[in-house]
């Protein structure tokens, strides 16, 4: 496809394809495929200064097109995908970059059922934004409302999915927004089910999105949950749909933590199903402790979306990747990085262990990763030369580490990532696999 990636259109704003031009001709096009005879739309953002224009590109877009609009203003990527559903849109779409900078911008849209748009659909979406974004006459014009007050469906519907009754009433908590687009709700639901509350990120300017701060930046929540006592640090990203945790400690704990500490729970109370699963980056000691539990172990390429086609199609429910975007599959159809947080608070709730305690059943085994920068992507693992270094280097290794070399799917490089037991041999080895990858590598 032209545009759209693994999570929609991104890009720096102002640069092709992130230009209002574009975005309206985008509206166009997907109300041609997602609502051909009109219907309605709910559109949603974080906080970024862009958010604006895209906002009122896309809105012209589908109210030409004869779609009515809902806009809700800044909401996390997954209450959109949830009030798709509950107020009954025909699609949604998302004005976000995620954990990019201010100065990065995307769209990205939901279907009815508020997941992800099959790749035939994204296609389909393409194959008309080369045509006019389309008007039709006045009396079949779409109508645009602001519906920021439907943010407290969202809300009750995070809280509900704590087991009934329980409240958090007791807990200190840091809570780290990223300055973005779960700033307002965040904080709210986790005070209105009793925990006291230390905010931070939750001030945002346009500009200050993820800016030291958030999931992709978890220092500052580190340093404030040892220096306030806090029992806890919730760090979301700047759509929130990932999360980073931090224990009393003030010590991160990463996705690949957060889902052993969830499916041990969730076996310890027979309600597990399926496979957890992983991406080929997730830790080798997340395999490894869970292999301890009896529970089975699968991975997937990198990406959410593929996490959640593995998880379907072996009738999983927790899954996810390092970085924090996790799946609860039994609680919501996408991943939600509030959710999540509320899922381990429960588990803290209801066995009085603090996180740190929760999480120490699982070793993090040292990872390297190095990015090669080559004049075009290749299949490294392929050519003899390289081949030759992993072998040596998995030999070293043995069974308790990992080689893993893959393509980026967006740059000329190599991702060369080392996982063993101890760190200074992690190292030497990806440095070794890294210099034979340059070596390997075509001219331009």
């Amino acid at each position: 496809m032209r545009y759209f990636g693994t999570d929609g259109v991104r890009g720096r704003v102002g640069t092709h394809p992130m230009t209002v031009e574009f975005a309206l001709r985008l509206a166009g096009a997907a109300a041609r495929v997602l609502a051909s005879k009109g219907g309605r739309v709910l559109v949603g953002k974080d906080t970024r200064l862009s958010g604006y224009m895209f906002e009122a590109a896309l809105e012209a877009g589908f109210v030409a097109a004869g779609v009515d609009v809902l806009l809700v203003g800044p909401l996390p990527t997954p209450g959109i995908a949830y009030l798709v559903q509950r107020l009954g849109c025909d699609f949604g779409a998302v004005i976000s970059a995620s954990h990019n900078r201010y100065d990065d911008n995307g769209i990205k849209f939901f279907d009815r059922d508020g997941g992800k748009l099959a790749d035939e659909l994204e296609e389909a979406i393409e194959s008309h934004l080369d045509e006019p974004a389309p008007t039709r006459e006045s009396s079949a014009l779409g109508r645009a409302t602001r519906v920021d007050n439907e943010r407290q469906l969202y809300q009750s519907f995070c809280a509900s999915t704590l087991p009934t009754g329980m409240r958090l009433d007791g807990l200190k908590l840091v809570v780290d927004c990223a300055n973005g687009a779960a700033y307002k709700v965040a904080p709210r639901v986790l005070a209105d089910l009793g925990a006291e509350i230390v905010p931070i990120g939750c001030s945002p300017n346009g500009r200050n999105i993820n800016d030291g701060c958030g999931s992709t930046d978890p220092g500052l929540l580190k340093l404030t949950v040892s220096g306030v006592r806090a029992d806890a640090g919730v760090a979301l990203d700047g759509d929130g749909d990932r999360l980073v945790m931090a224990d009393h400690l003030g010590r991160s704990v990463d996705g690949d933590q957060l889902l052993y500490v969830l499916a041990k729970a969730r076996l310890a109370a027979g309600t597990l199903k399926g496979p957890v699963v992983g991406t080929v980056m997730s830790n080798l000691g997340l395999e490894l402790a869970l292999r301890d539990l009896g529970v089975p172990f699968q991975r997937a390429a990198v990406g959410d979306r593929n996490v959640l086609q593995l998880l379907r199609a072996n009738g999983g429910m927790l899954g996810g990747e390092a970085s924090g975007h996790l799946l609860v599959l039994d609680k919501t159809t996408t991943g939600d990085g509030l959710i999540v947080a509320l899922q381990v608070l429960a588990v803290m709730k209801a066995t009085g262990k603090s996180l740190a305690e929760l999480a120490a059943g699982m070793q993090r085994f040292p990872q390297q990763l190095l990015n090669v920068r080559v004049a075009k992507r290749f299949d490294a693992a392929r050519e003899p030369s390289v081949a030759a270094a992993i072998a040596r280097v998995e030999q070293s290794l043995g069974t308790r580490g990992r080689v893993v070399l893959r393509a980026s799917g967006t740059e000329p490089l190599i991702r060369v990532m080392v996982e063993g037991e101890d760190a200074q041999s992690v190292g030497r080895h990806a440095e070794e696999l890294a210099a034979a990858v340059r070596a390997a590598a075509p001219p331009a």
